[in-house]
C-alpha cells in the first residue's frame, strides 16, 4: 500500500513536467466565453480554449490587456499515405 500511495505522489508532483512547455501570448480580451478567450494578437485573434480550473487572476473582461499561459497538446495525430523512407 505505501508503494502505491508514493507512486500516486510522485505522478501528481511530475504532472505538469509531461504537459510540456509552456507558451504565453499577450494582448487584449476580444471576446470571453465558459469554454474560451479570444485574443488580439496584431492582426490576428487568438482562441484559447479554458475551463473552470483556469486560474484568472484580476477582473477578466472585453478590452482588458492579459497575458495568457498556454500549452500546446496533440489530441489525434493521423499519418498520412506517402513514399517510406529507405
Amino acid at each position: 500500500m505505501k508503494k502505491m500511495l508514493g507512486f500516486i505522489i510522485a505522478l501528481f508532483v511530475t504532472a505538469p513536467s509531461f504537459a510540456g512547455k509552456t507558451y504565453q501570448v499577450t494582448g487584449p480580451v476580444v471576446d470571453i466565453s465558459e469554454s474560451a478567450i479570444v485574443i488580439q494578437k496584431g492582426k490576428e485573434k487568438w482562441e484559447i480554449a479554458k475551463d473552470a480550473n483556469t486560474q484568472i487572476k484580476g477582473d477578466l473582461q472585453k478590452g482588458a490587456k492579459v497575458t495568457v499561459d498556454y500549452t500546446m497538446s496533440a489530441t489525434n495525430i493521423e499519418v498520412k499515405p506517402g513514399k517510406a523512407k529507405k
